[in-house]
């Protein structure tokens, strides 16, 4: 790739930008930019002003910048700015590029200096600037100051974050040289998302500040805190000289003065101050444009290629006529109901192999899990066998009866039928479950219609709830008719005649099925639990049992 196609490279991602703003998609895909992250009054918009050249970020105190400033540099002949939100109207007069900043500010942040994570998209022309795109980010505070909330701090904080933890994201830590930068915000917030230091560049302003006898050169030789992309010195204008307006060429000039003169940072001069700075900022994004620009673009195809699909089914769809409206309404449900058929009878386009849903889950809740309820239902024999007792005695009164009484039998058993109930409301109360879940799932295709989603799911989930009522009803009416007529008549109910019946093919089976394998003697020898020595037994092995005999004694 040529030097003129790399210098491409960021105008190319800033129109990306300005597509993505204007489009409101700026989140969906990470393109490649730098975000300029610092305390208040680290000096930020200090920096920013003297590449451009000119004076034309609001200043003051408090939160200043309370919006993302998308600042786009473009090398041109002529110098003037562009807004995104005022497209063909050109400012020459950077007093009004800081006047419409401000305006555009209140206008979605209020005057009670509250803060937005909307960007504003500002693009500067000038024959001064180096092609650039960077994010000025509002400044770490710690205390709200006028209407602010009191959680400014970490709304400040969430904002910054949404921005520097992007793989595609540089970070421009700007911190003060007259701080602990050990204390730094901006290095700490770094630290977090990017421990290893590869996407961090440093920058130390304020280095005419600091005490006399102090200097910043362990830092700016990358030997205190090491970063990848290593630091830069930078100085700005004071207060002072912005009120006296001072011009940004004459202190460019003193800036670079000052790093020539002064003993701990002579020999490192060529690296220091704003237009290196400027300069290491061009090649680091082009060069990080180059490098993710591969995968940007496979997630970009992606992106298209999932649109394109909506597009084509949704290409004859005309918003102003209602009859389109109402077919596509009509096909959208069709559609959920194909699939929540599809989901409890099987066969649908996509297979979940991860867990059981739908009618699978339903299928194994009737043949599993009620199963197990019952089984799981506490029966103690010896309770139950003094019941029967009870039972039979309280029936018979003072009389001694001879045979079991069916007032008896019924009473124990209907009591027995009645524990019915509670696994059988519970699979149904499973059953709701997994079929409010399937809703759920099959609504998931009409996620770009909410308002169709939400109505959907509450009209067949109070269907459901509905039919939860009658199914309940319908279960313990069923289990009140097994409780109100035993039927001993019935072919599975085993009564005395078939009990008896029963023993007599079972006594028969035993008879039949237990075949002698083998017999004879049997001598056991050295056994301590038997007093002198060993002892023959005439043994029998049988199919079911073995059996052994010593004179008129059996032993199993």
């Amino acid at each position: 790739m040529g030097n003129r196609e790399m210098e491409e490279l960021i105008p190319l991602v800033n129109r990306l930008q300005d597509a993505f703003s204007a489009l409101g998609q700026s989140c969906l895909l990470e393109l490649p930019q730098i975000a300029v992250v610092g305390g208040q009054s680290a000096g930020k918009s200090s920096v920013l002003e003297n590449f451009v050249g000119r004076d034309f970020l609001p200043r003051g105190s408090g939160i200043v910048t309370r919006r993302p400033l998308v600042l786009q540099l473009v090398t041109s002949k002529a110098e003037y700015a562009e807004f995104l939100h005022c497209k063909g109207k050109k400012f020459t007069d950077f007093d009004e590029v800081r006047h419409e900043i401000e305006v555009e500010t209140d206008r979605v942040t209020g005057m009670n200096k509250g803060i937005s994570s909307v960007p504003i998209n500002l693009r500067v022309y000038s024959p001064h600037v180096l092609n650039l795109t960077l994010i000025d980010l509002p400044g770490i505070t710690k205390v709200p100051v006028g209407d602010q909330p009191p959680d400014i701090e970490y709304q400040i904080r969430e904002m910054i974050m949404q921005f520097i933890t992007r793989e595609n994201c540089l970070i421009l830590a700007v911190t003060p040289a007259n701080t602990d930068l050990a204390n730094s915000d901006a290095l700490k917030l770094a630290k977090e998302v990017d421990p290893q230091g590869l996407r961090t560049i440093g920058v130390i302003t304020k280095l005419d500040l600091m005490d006399e006898g102090t200097d910043a050169r362990d830092v700016l030789e990358n030997k205190l805190l090491p970063l990848r992309r290593g630091y830069i010195g930078v100085v700005n204008r004071s207060q002072k000289d912005i009120d006296g307006k001072k011009d940004i060429k004459a202190a460019m000039l003193a800036e670079r003065k000052f790093f020539l003169s002064h003993p701990a940072y002579r020999h490192i001069a060529d690296r220091m101050g704003t237009p290196h700075l400027q300069k290491v900022l061009n090649q680091q994004l082009t060069n990080h444009i180059r490098d993710t620009l591969p995968n940007f673009r496979n997630k970009l195809q992606g992106q298209l290629l999932s649109i394109e699909h909506e597009v084509e089914a949704y290409k004859n769809f005309k918003p102003e006529d209602p009859t389109r409206k109402t077919k596509a309404l009509l096909q959208m449900v069709q559609q959920f109901a194909v699939d929540f058929e599809k989901r409890i009878e099987g066969s649908g386009d996509q297979v979940d192999t991860l867990e059981l849903s739908g009618g699978a889950k339903i299928n194994r809740i009737f043949h599993e899990r009620f199963p197990f309820e019952i089984v799981k239902m506490e029966f103690n024999e010896k309770e139950l066998r003094r019941e029967i007792s009870y039972a039979i005695k309280n029936i018979h009164g003072i009389r001694t009866g001879l045979f079991t009484p069916d007032m008896a039998f019924e009473a124990i058993v209907k009591k027995q039928i009645v524990k019915l109930k509670g696994p059988s409301l519970k699979s149904v109360d499973l059953v709701i479950q997994e079929l409010i879940n399937t809703v759920k799932k099959c609504t998931k295709k009409l996620a770009n219609f909410p308002r169709l989603c939400e109505e959907t799911e509450r009209i067949v989930a109070n269907h459901i709830r509905e039919r939860e009522g009658k199914t309940k009803d319908q279960v313990l009416l069923l289990i009140d008719i097994q409780v109100s007529y035993i039927n001993t008549n019935h072919e599975d109910f085993i009564g005395f005649a078939n009990a008896q019946q029963r023993s007599s093919q079972v006594h028969k089976k035993n008879t039949i099925g237990n075949q002698v394998i083998r017999k004879g003697w049997l001598t056991i020898s050295n056994i301590g639990i038997m007093k002198g020595g060993s002892k023959g037994y005439w043994f029998v092995l049988t199919a079911e049992s073995l059996s052994w005999y010593k004179d008129d004694e059996k032993t199993w």
